[in-house]
């Protein structure tokens, strides 16, 4: 089910030990994930291409509010929660409270790291934590027109014709 991949931090720190015994190489990612598109998509089997076990830190509804305004998100995180879950590619989604998942990737210690394109690797939150401890961080183009802000504009576009 795909409930089963939705874990706490407790559950993944276990999880991530399983994993580092058994030499697989783990790929931590994070985002809001609100509208999944397909921009959503691409970058994250490109993400788990960079391994062999892909996690992802998503921001909670709260943390979500504070970083993109009191009308996000469109989606509650649950629901997108469930959404990652059932992509067959991630094998664990966490949520986080926090505005950054500094705290998580320090507690995950992720092989790989990785973030958009838009990103340069040095204002990577957690990114020196990642390469002082032996892992890489590497950056992914993103799908040109496709964003949640660019649904939510098209949207409110459509509305007013």
């Amino acid at each position: 089910m795909t409930k089963d991949k939705i874990v706490s931090l407790q559950q993944l720190i276990i999880q991530r030990e399983e994993w580092k015994k058994n030499q697989e190489k783990v790929v931590f990612t994070n985002g809001c994930f609100d509208i999944v598109h397909l921009g959503h998509i691409d970058y994250l089997e490109k993400a788990k291409e960079k391994g062999n076990k892909l996690i992802v830190g998503l921001n909670s509804d709260a943390s979500v509010k504070r970083i993109k305004g009191k009308k996000r998100p469109i989606i509650p995180e649950y629901a997108r929660l469930r959404m990652l879950a059932a992509m067959e590619f991630i094998d664990a989604v966490v949520i986080f409270e926090e505005d950054t998942p500094k705290d998580l990737i320090e507690q995950i210690c992720p092989d790989v790291l990785v973030k958009g394109s838009d990103y340069e690797i040095k204002n990577i939150i957690g990114s020196d934590f990642v390469i002082a401890n032996g892992g890489k961080v590497e950056t992914l183009d993103l799908v040109e027109g496709f964003s949640t802000s660019n649904i939510i504009q098209k949207i409110k576009e459509v509305e007013n014709l």
